[in-house]
């Protein structure tokens, strides 16, 4: 008999809204997370403090673990002080980092993981994925998707507005991504899951024409929903490609290549997302693309974040030396440093005409 559906790794819960650090305790208990309350929540050593004040008397039983940054050893060392204490979840509350270290600590323990994120940065809140900073660089560790995730609208709008804006970029970047990996299909015979792509490809063409900006309700809600997606498309795939193509090879160079001078990863792949639709001849994509990042005040030059042409034709030349054996438009086109030359001058003329 053919198997009629699949079972597809998501959140228990995904509460997005204004006032939904509130309804935390509740929400736990009401979807029997945590009936008990026994969590271990792991907080920044700065801003996580007026929220640990906030929350910790509806939160009895809950133990607070300050995270320094956002490490490997951190996240070894969290693992190792939660082991043993039979809680019923970890609970990561804050930006990208601690939710990353809490992930990978829950994994380590056997402990289901809540994603209580603090900005809207990017997509890593619901993936399977925990990035971590170790001894040679940074480093991609499967781990399984957070069992709740939450997301107050109002604390949200208290972080800085950059990290909204790196969002959209990462929301955005999806489109180009799912590109490339169609082009993979096409050249040479990877296999697409049709599902991962339609969900990622959605979450960000929904971003990308929501006519709202950072300060409405309804576009952060959009974004939220749209990163959350993002991330669960990941889990579909079993992998990062729904989300990762040459945009990210081309932050990830960035990050490399002037590593004390990269700006956000939101940032980047928003640009390197602009430009890699510009290289497989979507002109038109690629220029509504970065009007709508510059609607929100994100670059589509690299001058806009302090490099040089000839700089960001380094990164560009550079990028698929990030991720051996995943194939972009970079590895397909395979061009040279002058043909790069080349095709940044033409872009630049393009998106602004």
């Amino acid at each position: 008999m053919p198997v009629l559906t699949r079972l597809i790794p998501s959140p228990v819960v995904v509460d997005i809204g204004r006032g939904a650090l509130d309804d935390l305790a509740g929400l736990l208990a009401d979807q029997r997370i945590s009936a008990s309350g026994k969590l271990a929540v792991a907080i920044s050593d700065g801003s996580g403090r007026a929220l640990r004040e906030r929350l910790a008397p509806a939160l009895p039983g809950a133990h607070w673990y300050p995270v320094v940054d956002g490490t490997l050893d951190s996240a070894v060392k969290l693992a190792d002080d939660i082991k043993g204490n039979r809680y019923d979840a970890v609970v990561g509350l804050g930006g990208g980092k601690i939710v990353d270290v809490a992930k990978y600590a829950a994994a380590r323990v056997g402990l289901p993981l809540v994603a209580v994120a603090t900005n809207l940065a990017h997509d890593g809140l619901c993936s399977p994925v925990a990035t971590l900073d170790n001894d040679n660089g940074r480093g991609s560790y499967g781990v399984p998707i957070p069992i709740a995730v939450v997301i107050d609208l109002d604390i949200v709008r208290q972080a800085p507005p950059r990290y909204v804006r790196s969002g959209i970029g990462d929301a955005v970047s999806n489109i180009s991504c799912v590109a490339d990996w169609e082009l993979a299909r096409e050249v040479r015979g990877e296999k697409v899951d049709g599902l991962a792509a339609a969900m990622a490809r959605q979450a960000g063409e929904a971003v990308l024409r929501h006519p709202g900006g950072i300060g409405d309700d309804g576009f952060l809600t959009v974004l939220a929903e749209g990163l959350v997606l993002t991330g669960i498309s990941m889990s579909v795939a079993g992998d990062s490609r729904p989300a990762s193509g040459a945009c990210h090879e081309i932050n990830h160079a960035f990050d490399l290549l002037y590593p004390r001078r990269a700006a956000s990863h939101g940032e980047q792949v928003g640009l390197g997302a602009c430009f890699a639709m510009h290289l497989r001849g979507a002109h038109e994509e690629s220029r509504h693309m970065a009007a709508a990042l510059r609607r929100h005040d994100l670059p589509v030059l690299p001058e806009e974040i302090g490099f040089t042409a000839d700089e960001f034709v380094r990164a560009v030349e550079y990028a698929p030396q990030t991720r051996p054996g995943r194939f972009t438009i970079l590895e397909h086109l395979n061009l040279s440093t002058d043909q790069i030359r080349d095709a940044y001058a033409d872009y630049a003329e393009a998106i602004d005409s």
